[in-house]
C-alpha cells in the first residue's frame, strides 16, 4: 500500500464533494441505505486505487464516480432479486427519515430526499423494474449519464441500453405515481385523516381516501402488519378502525412527525400491551396525496429497516 499524499488528499476532497450526489444515486438504484453507503465506500476504493496516471485521465469525477457507483448496485440488485423471492409479504424500500420542522442541514440523506425522485411513491415503482431497466432509467433520465456509459455498465449494446430505459420510462408514464405536494398540503389532509381515525368516524375516513386507496404494510413476517395489500378505500377505512379498537385509539397521542423519503410521515415507538389492548411494534408511516386525498398508506415494520430511525 503506498503511503498517503497530498494528492490522496485532494482526491479524498474532491470525492466527499460528491458524496450526497453518489449516496443519492446508489439508494435510487438500490433503496436500501446499507447497500448505497456501501457502494459509494466501493466507488473510492477504486478511485483511490487508481494510480496518478489514471486518475489524470478522469476528466470528469462526478460522470465517472456516478457510473462506476452504477456498476456496483448492478451487482447488488441482481443478487437483491434471488434475496427478495423469499422475503415474507410485500417489499418497500428502506424509509430515509429526517426530522420535521428542523432548520435545513448539509447532511447527506437531507440533501438527497429533497429530490422528488426518492419519494416513496417512485420508489416503489423503481422497484418493479428489473436491474437492467432501472439502470438505464435511473442513471439516463435522472442522471443524465450517456448511452454509451449505460451500455458499458450494462454488457449490452447502446441500442439494447436505450430500450432498457424506454421501458422503465413507459413503466414510469403507465404507473403515474403521485407527484410529491407542499408539506402544509400533506400535514393539513394527514391531521384530518388521523382526526377522523380518532373519532372512529368511517364515513369521515372514507372521505379522505381515494377510491382505490391502497395500504402496503412491510414486515417479512416479523411484526404485525397487513399481511397482503388491502385495495380501496372502505376496506382500508375499516381495516384502520379494526386496529384502533383493538390496540387503542388513544395510542396515536405516541404518533410523532417526521420526514419520510421528503414528505411528511409518522413514526411510533414499540408500546407495551395495555389491560385491554395489544403491544404496538415499533413503525414508519408515510403517505402519497394526490386531490387532497390518500392513495397510498405505507406501513413500515419490519425492524431490519428502521434501525436507523430515531423516534423523537
Amino acid at each position: 500500500m503506498v503511503a498517503v499524499t497530498v494528492s490522496d488528499d485532494v482526491l479524498a476532497e474532491r470525492f466527499a464533494a460528491h458524496r450526497a450526489h453518489l449516496i443519492g444515486v446508489a439508494y435510487r438504484l438500490t433503496s436500501t441505505l446499507s447497500d448505497a453507503e456501501d457502494a459509494v465506500q466501493e466507488a473510492w476504493l477504486r478511485l483511490s486505487g487508481l494510480d496518478g496516471q489514471r486518475r489524470e485521465a478522469i476528466r470528469d469525477l462526478r460522470a465517472w464516480l456516478t457510473t462506476v457507483v452504477g456498476r456496483i448496485c448492478l451487482d447488488r440488485l441482481r443478487s437483491a432479486a434471488v434475496q427478495r423471492e423469499r422475503y415474507v409479504g410485500p417489499w418497500l424500500p428502506e424509509p430515509v427519515v429526517t426530522p420535521f420542522g428542523a432548520p435545513v442541514s448539509d447532511d447527506p440523506l437531507e440533501t438527497v430526499v429533497r429530490d422528488e425522485g426518492v419519494r416513496m411513491a417512485a420508489m416503489v415503482l423503481l422497484d418493479r423494474l428489473t436491474p437492467e431497466q432501472r439502470v438505464a432509467f435511473v442513471l439516463h433520465d435522472a442522471f443524465g449519464v450517456p448511452f454509451g456509459e449505460i451500455a458499458e455498465t450494462l454488457g449490452v449494446s447502446e441500442a439494447a441500453a436505450r430500450q432498457h430505459a424506454s421501458r422503465g420510462r413507459r413503466a414510469a408514464a403507465e404507473a403515474d405515481p403521485p407527484r410529491r405536494v407542499p408539506l402544509d398540503e400533506q400535514r393539513a389532509v394527514i391531521e384530518r385523516f388521523t382526526a377522523a381515525l380518532a373519532s372512529g368516524d368511517l364515513a369521515a375516513v372514507v372521505e379522505l381516501l381515494h377510491p382505490d386507496a391502497v395500504l402496503i404494510g412491510d414486515s417479512d413476517g416479523k411484526a404485525p402488519t397487513a399481511r397482503r395489500i388491502i385495495v380501496g378505500a372502505d376496506k382500508m377505512a375499516r381495516f384502520l378502525l379494526g386496529l384502533l379498537q383493538q390496540y387503542g385509539p388513544h395510542r396515536l397521542l405516541a404518533v410523532q412527525p417526521v420526514l419520510v423519503n421528503g414528505d411528511l410521515g409518522i413514526t411510533l415507538p414499540d408500546l407495551p400491551g395495555e389491560e385491554d389492548y395489544r403491544a404496538i411494534s415499533r413503525r414508519v408511516g408515510t403517505f402519497a396525496i394526490r386531490d387532497g386525498k390518500i392513495v397510498t398508506m405505507y406501513d413500515i415494520v419490519n425492524p431490519d429497516k428502521l434501525t436507523r430511525v430515531r423516534t423523537p
